[in-house]
């Protein structure tokens, strides 16, 4: 998610969070509520940080103005204090594991490569090429004798 469309989609899930946590019995158990909210928030500072604290304030605004209070009036207790301190916890949760992941996937990994030292050494073998030397005098007495020992 790109930072600018962070705000408005916390905030909406934040609005859902609640209506359905509302539906679930939260005006009798403001965690139903609470719980809910701190995931969206959560979700949002891991997803796009800068506009996470906005919907933190979104997601107190509501559960402090619907589920504690009723039709939107904020309410000053204990418990919206509990709320406030449940949703900034959820905020730093988010931001630190999105600055944990992302300084884990820009860490380069550090593999060392040896380079081979191994030195090839050339062959010098020569090779002879085999010198028959034949005797022209040799040949030739052995083809006069053949001519000459021939019996007609």
């Amino acid at each position: 998610m790109t930072d600018g469309f962070g705000f408005p989609f916390g905030c909406a899930a934040a609005v859902a969070a609640v209506i359905v946590a509302d539906l679930a019995g939260a005006t009798g158990h403001p965690w139903y509520a609470l719980v809910t909210l701190g995931a969206v928030v959560t979700t949002t500072a891991y997803r796009s940080p800068p506009p996470a604290a906005g919907v933190a304030v979104v997601a107190w605004a509501l559960h402090a103005g619907f589920v504690l209070g009723r039709l939107g009036e904020l309410t000053f207790d204990p418990a919206s204090a509990l709320a406030a301190l449940v949703l900034t916890t959820a905020l730093v949760t988010g931001t630190l594991t999105r600055t944990a992941v992302s300084s884990l996937r820009t860490r380069e990994p550090t593999v060392q490569v040896r380079e081979s030292t191994v030195q090839v050494r050339e062959s010098t073998v020569q090779t002879r090429e085999p010198t028959v030397q034949v005797r022209e005098s040799a040949v030739r007495a052995r083809e006069f004798a053949g001519r000459v020992l021939r019996v007609p």
